[in-house]
C-alpha cells in the first residue's frame, strides 16, 4: 500500500512498491518542464494538457513549478526532481539541450525520464536498436550527414514506390519529405542539400497510415490508455496542425500486449512512454516510441491524470528520492 497526498486528504491506493515515505513526498520540490511558447506548436489545440496536469499535481499537494527547460535564470539546483513535460523546441536547438540534460544530472536532479533514456530517445537511431533486437520496426534506412545516397537504390532497397524522408533529430513532421518514384530527380538536389545539415532517415510509405497511427501510453509500465490518429485526406501526417483527428479507441489485450514489448525493452523504467505504430496485416509496426515530450492526451481517459500521478509517485517511493 502507498499512501497518496492530496490537500486536507489521506487515501490510499494499491500498488506495487511497498510504502511512499509521505514526510519526503511533501517536502520534494518539482520542476515541471514546458518550453518557450510558440504558436507552431499550439495552433489547432483547443485543450491545455500541461496546465490541466499541472493544476491536477498541485491539488494533490505536491509542491511543484513550472519552469522553461533553456531559460537562463532558473536556479536548477533548487529542486529535487524535474519532470519534463513539453520542451517541444529541444530538437530546434538540440546541442543547448544536451547541454541542460548534463546539467541537471550534474546537479543531482533526478529527471523523469532519465537524462541517459532522453538522450538516446532524441535521436531517431534508436529505431536500428529496437529492430536489431527482434521487436517490429517500419524499415528504416539511415542517411548519414554529408552523404549523397543513392536515391534510386533507397526505394529498391525498402521496396517501395514512394519513400518518406525525415530528420533523425525531429519533431512534428519537420523537414519530412514524401517522394514518389517518378520524381526523384526534382527531390535529389533537395535531399542532399538537407543532408548538409544533419542526419535523415529513409522510410517506405505505409498505406496503412491512412486507417490511422496508434498510440499507446503507458505510466511507469502500465498501460493507461489508447487512441488513433488520422491523417486529413490526401495527407499522411497525423498531427493535429496538419488537419490529423484524433479519436479515443479502446485497446484489445492483444494490441496491449504488442505495444507493451517495446516498453518492457526499452522503457522500463520510465514514467511516461507513447508508443506509435500503424498495423500491417495484423502486426504492430513501430512508428516512434516516444520517450521525452510527448502529448499524453489525458483528456481522452477518465483514469488517465490518476494513472499518471500513481506513477510518479511508485518511481518516487522506487528511488528513494
Amino acid at each position: 500500500m502507498v499512501l497518496l497526498i492530496e490537500p486536507n486528504l489521506k487515501y490510499f491506493c494499491d500498488v506495487s512498491n511497498g510504502i511512499l515515505d509521505v514526510n519526503l513526498f511533501i517536502k520534494m520540490k518539482l520542476a515541471y518542464i514546458t518550453y518557450q511558447m510558440q504558436e507552431k506548436y499550439t495552433s489547432g489545440t483547443a485543450y491545455d494538457e500541461d496546465a490541466e496536469l499541472l493544476r491536477f499535481l498541485k491539488q494533490k499537494g505536491i509542491h511543484i513549478e513550472q519552469e522553461i527547460w533553456n531559460d537562463p535564470g532558473v536556479e536548477w539546483a533548487q529542486y529535487d526532481l524535474a519532470i519534463i513535460k513539453s520542451p517541444w523546441d529541444y530538437h530546434e536547438q538540440i546541442y543547448e539541450f544536451y547541454w541542460w540534460l548534463e546539467r541537471i544530472k550534474a546537479l543531482d536532479v533526478q529527471l523523469l525520464n532519465s537524462t541517459d533514456i532522453v538522450r538516446w530517445n532524441s535521436d531517431k537511431h534508436y529505431l536500428k536498436e529496437i529492430a536489431d533486437a527482434g521487436l517490429n520496426v517500419i524499415p528504416t534506412l539511415f542517411l548519414e550527414k554529408g552523404t549523397t545516397p543513392d536515391i534510386s537504390g533507397l526505394f529498391l532497397k525498402l521496396k517501395t514506390e514512394q519513400l518518406i524522408i525525415k530528420p533523425c533529430v525531429s519533431a512534428g513532421a519537420k523537414n519530412t519529405l514524401s517522394i514518389p518514384i517518378d520524381a526523384i530527380e526534382t527531390y535529389r538536389d533537395k535531399v542532399f542539400e538537407l543532408l548538409k545539415e544533419e542526419s535523415y532517415m529513409a522510410q517506405p510509405f505505409m498505406p496503412e497510415i491512412a486507417d490511422g497511427e496508434w498510440s499507446y501510453l503507458f505510466f511507469n509500465g502500465k498501460f493507461s490508455h489508447s487512441l488513433l490518429k488520422q491523417p486529413a485526406k490526401g495527407d499522411f501526417r497525423v498531427q493535429h496542425y496538419h488537419g490529423g483527428t484524433i479519436s479515443k479507441v479502446a485497446a484489445t489485450p492483444e494490441q496491449i500486449k504488442s505495444a507493451g514489448l517495446y516498453v518492457e525493452k526499452f522503457a522500463i523504467d520510465t514514467l511516461y512512454a507513447r508508443v506509435d505504430g500503424v498495423y500491417r496485416n495484423g502486426e504492430l509496426y513501430l512508428m516512434e516510441l516516444e520517450l521525452i515530450e510527448p502529448y499524453l492526451f489525458l483528456n481522452t481517459d477518465s483514469k488517465a491524470f490518476q494513472n499518471y500521478y500513481v506513477a510518479l509517485t511508485e518511481i518516487i517511493n522506487k528511488n528513494g528520492k
